[in-house]
């Protein structure tokens, strides 16, 4: 306990929050109290607290609430996944734009720029209705939005930090750029990089249910609140309490990563500002 005296509601409620999103995307097939695929046209659309159904049925009387937990693997992942791309690129990216000369900086970043200059929902869009719905999709269109933001912030990390006295001691001791790469850039960008991307799951996993309410992403009858939010959009005047379920699991959720992101933000600004100069 004494480890998280250091640590405020701030960051220790959005972050309690998300594990319990994630242990619930995992043992989710085991909390549904229904099967999610299996509905009966005579229970269609019930409302709210209907006995058996407390949150209700949708349009093919399949029980909400069970959709809505086995709705939390594929949503999640639509979002996390491509953030841990994007990550991933991003910062290789970034760091060689950095460290790798004039010529490899200008090529990237120009390349970069290109994606960059797209909105990103029509970036994804673009990118999906040229492969099958499905997942996969949902990853590689979201990791080309978003690994372009990630690569600039590295990029300026790198350039922040490149002409630090240790980096230069490590050039003149005859460190090559994979190794001053790896063991004195990666561990100081790095950081940054996953606070600013913790900050991008939000956006992530509402670009990932906007695909799906397309067509384009997780595609029926498999659950994914997207999804599930394009099929109960015919009850919207009938039903609305129950067909605004989909969207408000997606504004809650997409709120605790976007304030998990704020709180690690704040929390690596304040530990930065207590670092030397020479290393911040």
């Amino acid at each position: 306990m004494s480890r998280l005296k250091g640590y405020g509601p701030g960051l220790l409620l959005p972050a309690g929050c998300a594990a319990l999103l994630l242990l619930l995307a995992l043992a989710g097939p085991l909390l549904t109290p229904d099967d999610p695929a299996a509905g009966t046209l005579d229970d269609r659309l019930l409302d709210l607290w209907s006995p058996g159904h407390p949150l209700g049925t949708d349009t093919q009387g399949r029980d909400v609430l069970s959709r809505l937990i086995a709705a939390t693997l594929p949503s999640l992942a639509g979002g996390l996944l491509p953030v841990a791309v994007a990550a991933t690129a991003g910062l290789l990216l970034g760091t060689a734009a950095g460290l790798g000369g004039r010529i490899t900086e200008q090529a990237l970043l120009r390349t970069l720029d290109v994606l960059y200059a797209f909105p990103g929902v029509l970036l994804a869009i673009a990118v999906a209705t040229l492969l099958e719905p499905g997942l996969g999709t949902t990853v590689i269109s979201l990791s080309v939005v978003l690994t372009p933001a990630v690569a600039r912030v590295a990029f300026t990390e790198v350039r922040r930090i490149h002409t630090a006295e240790y980096l230069e001691a490590a050039r003149v001791s005859g460190a090559g750029r994979t190794s001053v790469a790896l063991r004195q850039v990666a561990p100081v960008v790095a950081p940054v990089v996953l606070v600013y991307c913790s900050s991008l799951v939000g956006l992530s996993i509402v670009y990932a249910a906007g695909l799906s309410f397309l067509g384009l992403g997780v595609a029926p009858p498999a659950a994914e609140w997207g999804a599930m939010l394009d099929e109960l959009r015919p009850a919207l005047l009938t039903h609305p309490a129950v067909a605004i379920l989909p969207a408000v699991t997606i504004l809650l959720v997409s709120v605790v990563f976007n304030t998990l992101g704020e709180a690690l933000r704040k929390r690596i600004g304040d530990s930065r500002a207590l670092l030397p100069e020479a290393v911040r």
